[in-house]
């Protein structure tokens, strides 16, 4: 099952390199703009589209936070609890992709994979969706909730992303900083964002840990900390050797 799962998913990615190669020329001239709203919450905006990821209630570790949902044409939702995948406030009405498997819509082609939300197989908090597409000629992973190492067939699956969002605040439903680190150095991304870490706009009772705990597991590693919201990528602006972090300032209410 599971074998047949991985050549599904492979078979349907043989179409991305021919969408990249016809769409190369404008994707490496448009890039991606990446905008924190905090959390795992991101809006990704470029080659026409506007792709949200991980909207949530504001409670326990986004109590803080102002509310993610803004416009946009396609919603990615990595899992779905009380405070994560909330969709209630979302304006107009844009797609929303919650499952894992292969979405194609005209020149961009999204995957969900599927992988544990917590470190028991999936029994507690269930199961977590890692989101991968290409978008203005970067390649985006999105870990959302990641919990679990990921295995021989994750790998393959996400191959090397330019742009890779990983937690790293750890608790019950993410990876810990050494965990984030361990994903960060077996998919050897160009760019790394960390997300859900503990801030100032947190509850009491929010269990993650700062993200300075994953900075001092990576030294040596060039970090920038934007000082906005928002990042724009372009292909050319990527590393040409090894990696850069990058750290958001998150929103406050």
């Amino acid at each position: 099952m599971k074998r047949r799962r991985l050549l599904g998913y492979a078979g349907a990615g043989l179409g991305i390199t021919t969408l990249g190669v016809l769409n190369q020329a404008q994707a490496q001239s448009t890039g991606v703009t990446i905008r924190s709203l905090g959390h795992t919450a991101f809006l990704f905006t470029g080659g026409g589209r506007r792709i949200l990821v991980n909207p949530f209630r504001s409670i326990g570790c986004t109590e803080g936070l102002p509310s993610p949902a803004v416009p946009a044409d396609i919603v990615m939702i990595s899992s779905r609890l009380f405070d994560e995948g909330y969709l209630n406030d979302l304006p107009g009405e844009p797609r929303v992709l919650s499952d894992p498997g292969v979405y194609d819509f005209n020149d961009l082609r999204v995957q969900g994979i599927l992988t544990p939300h917590d470190r028991e197989g999936g029994r507690r908090f269930g199961n977590n969706t890692v989101w991968k597409w290409t978008q203005g000629g970067v390649t985006i992973v999105h870990m959302g909730g990641a919990a679990a190492p990921l295995g021989v067939e994750e790998q393959i699956l996400l191959g090397r992303p330019d742009v890779m969002l990983v937690p790293v605040g750890g608790g019950p439903k993410a990876y810990t900083a050494a965990e984030a680190v361990q994903a960060v150095q077996v998919l050897r991304p160009k760019i790394v964002i960390p997300t859900q870490y503990l801030t100032s706009a947190a509850s009491e009772s929010c269990e993650l840990d700062p993200v300075d705990n994953f900075l001092s597991l990576m030294p040596g590693t060039p970090v920038t900390r934007a000082n906005s919201g928002s990042l724009g990528v372009r292909p050319n602006d990527l590393p040409s050797q090894g990696m850069r972090i990058q750290v958001y300032q998150y929103p406050r209410a």
